[in-house]
């Protein structure tokens, strides 16, 4: 038995950017008539970071984006508008702000798992690399070579930088130089953009997963009086709980090292269960009801971690990794609809408190407009039981609607859940998502 206490007469603050992904919707009409443009848009997502968006057909793949992809000859002079092809990223980013999803720019390049790597070697000028990535943000946020005024807040520089001791060169997927390179080149880069845009926020490195590497980077940026506003990291996992650990660990040495204003964003994350034996079955979770509710979960914790932003990956389209939108119809699958229903329970609006006492159930309730909520069940255990839950509702009517988004059901309304006396007792089976509302 699991017990749910909800008081919406109790708000505790703004529910945070926990609904933000990786990259963008299909623009309309595009691909043989193909899109996900209208149900990208009805999810509200706030950000879309840009990370491998140059491995996507569909976004003008290695046409756009990257660093290396706009600015194609490093030799040539960054100062003329005529050296750089900014095209089919204008597009892109066009289209994402259409569906109301601001952009989060990753400047750097997407990963290679090729045993040739072109793109993620360390420039050859550190401070001309800088002085590219200047023209870009000036053309997205100044108007810079017929450019625009979108007021691009975030911009992070570079992507997985961390290269372990003796660590072959051919699995260096994202930066092929050392520590010590990347670490004077991120200094270059930071000082020079943020010099240039005191008003926009200048971050990464996107750490992939080597903590210890991440404390020695912000000791290193700090004692080189590098403005850090916000730390991006990653984290892949079946475990709920590793979320909260791996960011009170990033809080705790962002801390340390006199970063206590910088933002801590966790920008890639999603369910895997194992990364060798058994990744086929990781990917059919994470396209079904298992990553669906493992979604909501993540979520949920994450609103009560010391986490500012959460960015899904990916919504790249023809990524394995995209639970939200099947691969080759494009059409909604049953994580998608854990994402309608936090945008759902946000546009409500603060926070609620809510308590559950099983360490399996989570909960996030909001109060606003209206009384909504969201409640999952969510386990990594391979043969979980079904869990009978009593959800109790203070400061809410009887007159609630249920929609359960389980194995069976892809979020369908259902009757026979009732509140009576502010209380409803009902049985989930294991990975499943409740969406509730007063009517």
């Amino acid at each position: 038995m699991a017990n749910v206490k909800v008081d919406f007469n109790k708000t505790v603050g703004r529910i945070k950017h926990i609904n933000a992904v990786n990259n963008g919707p299909i623009k309309k009409g595009r691909s043989q008539h193909l899109d996900n443009f209208e149900a990208y848009k009805e999810l509200n997502i706030p950000f879309a970071r840009n990370h491998d968006a140059s491995l996507c057909y569909e976004y003008g793949l290695h046409h756009s984006v990257d660093v290396n992809k706009i600015f194609r000859d490093f030799d040539a002079d960054p100062e003329s508008p005529d050296n750089y092809d900014f095209f089919l990223t204008d597009q892109y980013i066009a289209t994402t702000l259409e569906a109301g999803t601001e952009t989060y720019y990753r400047l750097g390049e997407s990963i290679e798992h090729w045993d040739k790597k072109y793109d993620t070697l360390p420039p050859k000028d550190f401070k001309k690399w800088a002085v590219i990535c200047e023209h870009i943000i000036a053309h997205y946020n100044e108007g810079w070579a017929n450019g625009f005024h979108y007021n691009i807040k975030y911009w992070e520089i570079w992507n997985e930088p961390e290269t372990e001791e003796g660590q072959d060169p051919i699995t260096k997927n994202t930066w092929g130089g050392t520590t010590e390179q990347f670490f004077e080149f991120f200094v270059t880069a930071a000082k020079h953009l943020k010099n240039r845009f005191p008003d926009i926020k200048i971050g990464g490195p996107a750490l992939c997963w080597l903590h210890e590497w991440g404390a020695s980077f912000c000791k290193y940026m700090k004692a080189h009086n590098v403005p850090l506003d916000f730390y991006s990291w990653h984290i892949y996992t079946d475990k709920v709980w590793k979320l909260k650990a791996d960011a009170e660990n990033v809080r705790r040495y962002l801390d340390e090292a006199g970063y206590k204003n910088t933002e801590s964003h966790c920008n890639e994350w999603n369910y895997v269960k194992s990364w060798w034996g058994g990744f086929a079955d990781t990917l059919v979770d994470i396209a079904d009801i298992k990553g669906a509710a493992f979604i909501a979960a993540m979520m949920i914790e994450a609103q009560h971690c010391p986490i500012d932003m959460m960015m899904y990956y990916d919504f790249r389209v023809h990524c394995v990794f995209n639970g939200a939108f099947d691969c080759v119809t494009l059409r909604p699958r049953k994580p998608y609809y854990t994402f309608l229903a936090i945008a759902k329970l946000i546009a409500t609006g603060d926070e609620c408190k809510s308590i559950s006492d099983d360490g399996d159930v989570y909960s996030l309730t909001a109060s606003g407009n209206g009384k909504t909520g969201v409640l999952v069940y969510y386990t990594h255990e391979d043969d979980p039981r079904d869990k009978e839950i009593t959800l109790t509702l203070n400061g809410c009517s009887d007159n609630v609607s249920f929609t359960l988004l389980t194995a069976d059901k892809t979020f369908e309304r259902v009757d026979n859940i009732k509140v009576e006396d502010g209380k409803a007792t009902f049985t989930l089976p294991p990975q499943s998502l409740v969406y509730y509302c007063e009517e």
